[in-house]
């Protein structure tokens, strides 16, 4: 579904990713985790046309994505929903709703259906449609993050960061809304992380990067078993 062949990132004269290399196949879910400044939101940005890679290539459903504008890769199916949420404060629930759906041409029935799709993945979405977002709770804003991200009917989407900030029972009913969603969709799935654990537990495999290197990949339950990763990532 997505190949990420030896890439290479810069800001400005600075390296940020170097030879990086993944892969997604259809309908898995894919964790990369790391420690902060590893360069996981950077390759996530990379992907969603971002951040333009110097070299090396990016390919979707088999086509070179690399040299494409943000706003098309967005047309061609993938979804990059921020760290930090970044909704639109002034705003409505609602307004932000359709403006996920903004670059796609749906009919009022489709647009209608999508959002309550929406709600009925966060029913609490829809208790608050019409107030402005930037009132909402940092979960609240989380769900409506990834519900926008949602309202495009992706045909991959990538969450960065989708705990960050969040009390402990508000992130494990954001993880249950990804599962959930990936499983309706039957759509891939990319999580960067700083809960290793959380995001290890709910996919298939997990791509581990340390200052801008793919260091390690593997089935996510085998290295939520090993001693390296214990140690690293999840305080064991």
């Amino acid at each position: 579904m997505l190949k990420i062949n030896k890439i290479d990132v810069f800001y400005g004269k600075v390296q940020a990713l170097f030879d990086v290399s993944m892969e997604i196949n259809d309908k898995e879910i894919v964790s990369i985790i790391g420690a902060n400044g590893a360069g996981k939101s950077t390759l996530m940005k990379a992907i969603a046309g971002l951040n333009k890679a110097s070299s090396g290539s990016i390919e979707f459903m088999g086509e070179e994505i690399s040299n494409i504008r943000a706003h098309k890769i967005v047309h061609k199916g993938i979804v990059y929903v921020p760290e930090g949420r970044e909704v639109f404060p002034e705003m409505s629930v609602l307004e932000n709703l359709e403006m996920g759906a903004f670059n796609r041409k749906f009919s009022k029935t489709e647009l209608n259906n999508n959002i309550e799709e929406s709600y009925a993945l966060f029913p609490r979405l829809k208790e608050r449609s019409k107030q402005l977002a930037g009132t909402l709770s940092g979960g609240e804003q989380q769900m409506l993050a990834i519900c926008r991200g949602m309202m495009s009917d992706p045909k991959l989407i990538m969450f960065d960061e989708p705990s960050l900030g969040l009390a402990p029972v508000t992130v494990s009913e954001m993880f249950d809304a990804i599962v959930k969603i990936h499983e309706n969709r039957k759509i891939p799935v990319i999580i960067v992380e700083q809960n290793a654990f959380m995001a290890m537990s709910i996919s298939d495999r997990t791509y581990v990067m340390e200052v801008g290197h793919m260091v390690q990949c593997g089935n996510s339950q085998e290295l939520l078993n090993s001693p390296t990763i214990k140690k690293a990532y999840l305080g064991g």
